[in-house]
């Protein structure tokens, strides 16, 4: 059933003298796919910011006669899918960005990756390139070799021109790449005066992998095995978005069992993440006891995965039609038992944060990222929930087992350190209810459905939530049942940017709180 603003909305379109042609396209249910003129994609891209609509994100693919670029877009839980088509000898696009600022470093990924150049785009930068290839040369076209033509030594990325400020008393802080810790690589550039920054520029792609031309030529389980290798502290949540969009694309019907199985896993990772997160933030403000407590408590709780799944990060667990792993009643015992313990412990821990002035001090007002900064950017997950954004794929745009269940999303408005820590508290809690219903009504049967490759440009689009937000991920196949194209958009593109806005005017020693608040994964980010 089309919406009722989405019959509008294509209304306007044809009032506006912007055609666009609906497709039929099952397998990127629940988005539906409207075919744009090249010269009309920034004018749909005005009139979508104009109904309010989120940007959520962009790709493209090399189809050799012409390449092609998808934007996607999200209203009350319905998705679009807006593609066209440039020329590969004069590939030129209007630019999204000066409507959807979160288009920004997608399309210069875009632009490095494939050669395509969005014409009215603010920022001419490189973004992924860092001078591994040649100016002229485009790793995700057809002619471009999966090993590169590496040079003996990769020139030094030292002509990135940040933005400069200058006045009595700015002076400029240069943190990164290499960081103290173990961390991956990130570079941030600091303009302060005294201790309090005035901007600050992110510089990231230092962990690029190649993921894109990599996955080219895979079969299915081997996709799912480098979805799950995208960000490792959210393999559950992008090996499941791949698979649910193969799956899409193949028409291929998952068992019950494995839908909750999957559900199980997802929630478990999610609770991992945010106790470790939790522990994280209080560490970077000297509380030392919180890090240790909540740090016990996530490994205890990774170590009953490991019992249940065989793997303490559940990775490749989740595969094509289902899942590689059962769970059995004495594993399925142990969560309760734990999470009975954890709500408990959980609990009195809260107390102990909610009771403490120190912490309250440097939490509290820090970090501050308004509802409007953060519509802006389309953040979403505990960083956009901290500041007004209640979307949750698995409430707004169900997938099952989701479908059978309602989902509280945590809500907050003051948008700071603290608002982000009370989100992830609540989600752990809320996440401990979902997984108990799951195991009180796990249906039996099989654990996965038997794999029929679909044909030559069958293509899949998958939504999943992940412990940072929404997760995307697009499949097309080629010959064979061979994965032609495969892009994952992790909910890291669109919260990393908010981290240069919600540390202004926040003294520099604050830096590293905002920065765990917000926690964007280098790898999810850095394909």
């Amino acid at each position: 059933m089309t919406a009722a603003w989405l019959t509008a909305f294509l209304g306007r379109l044809s009032l506006r003298e912007i055609p666009v042609q609906e497709e039929p396209a099952p397998g990127l249910a629940p988005a539906h796919l409207l075919t744009v003129r090249t010269d009309d994609w920034g004018r749909f891209a005005h009139e979508a910011k104009n109904w309010e609509c989120r940007w959520v994100g962009a790709w493209g693919e090399d189809g050799g006669d012409a390449l092609i670029v998808n934007a996607c877009f999200e209203r009350e839980g319905v998705y679009l899918v807006a593609r066209t088509q440039v020329a590969p000898a004069t590939p030129s696009l209007p630019s999204h960005t000066p409507y959807f600022i979160a288009a920004n470093r997608p399309e210069r990924h875009i632009r490095d990756m494939l050669g395509i150049t969005f014409t009215d785009h603010p920022d001419t930068r490189r973004w992924t390139r860092h001078r591994a290839w040649k100016q002229s040369e485009h790793p995700l076209r057809r002619n471009f070799p999966v090993a590169g033509n590496p040079p003996a030594q990769t020139p030094p990325n030292d002509n990135y021109r940040f933005l400069f400020a200058h006045g009595s008393g700015v002076y400029e802080i240069p943190v990164g790449p290499v960081h103290a810790g173990i961390i991956e690589p990130g570079h941030f550039r600091f303009q302060a005066v005294g201790e309090t920054v005035l901007n600050l520029e992110e510089r990231l792609g230092y962990v690029h992998k190649g993921i894109e031309k990599i996955a080219e030529g895979r079969d299915a389980a081997a996709l799912a095995r480098l979805a799950g290798r995208v960000s490792g502290d959210s393999t559950v949540a992008h090996a499941w978005a791949a698979c649910l969009a193969m799956e899409k694309a193949a028409a291929i019907e998952v068992p019950p069992r494995a839908l909750a199985l999957r559900a199980v896993m997802s929630e478990r990772e999610r609770v991992a993440n945010h106790l470790g997160d939790i522990g994280a933030i209080c560490n970077d403000v000297a509380f030392s006891f919180a890090f240790y407590q909540y740090g016990r408590l996530r490994e205890l709780w990774q170590r009953v995965s490991r019992e249940a799944f065989g793997h303490r990060f559940m990775m490749d667990r989740v595969v094509p039609g289902g899942v590689a792993a059962d769970l059995d009643e004495q594993a399925a015992d142990a969560m309760r038992r734990q999470m009975a313990s954890l709500r408990q412990e959980v609990g009195e821990l809260r107390i102990i944060l909610d009771d403490l002035p120190s912490l309250e001090d440097r939490l509290d007002t820090t970090g501050y990222l308004s509802p409007e900064t953060a519509r802006a950017f389309g953040a979403l997950g505990y960083v956009g929930r901290a500041s007004g954004a209640p979307f949750d794929v698995r409430k707004d745009a169900p997938y099952a087992p989701y479908t059978r269940f309602s989902i509280e999303v945590p809500v907050f408005k003051y948008g700071d350190v603290a608002a982000r820590v009370k989100v992830r508290e609540l989600e752990i809690m809320e996440s401990f209810r979902l997984i108990e219903k799951l195991l009180e009504d796990l249906p039996p049967g099989p654990l996965r459905a038997d794999w029929k490759p679909p044909a030559a440009g069958a293509e899949g689009l998958g939504f999943i939530e992940g412990f940072r937000g929404e997760i995307l991920a697009y499949v097309r196949f080629g010959e064979n049942g061979k994965v032609a194209r495969y892009f994952p958009r992790d909910p890291s593109w669109l919260t990393w940017p908010t981290l240069e806005k919600l540390v202004r005017d926040n003294i520099v020693p604050d830096f590293p709180v905002c920065n765990k608040s917000v926690n964007g994964s280098y790898s999810g980010h850095d394909l």
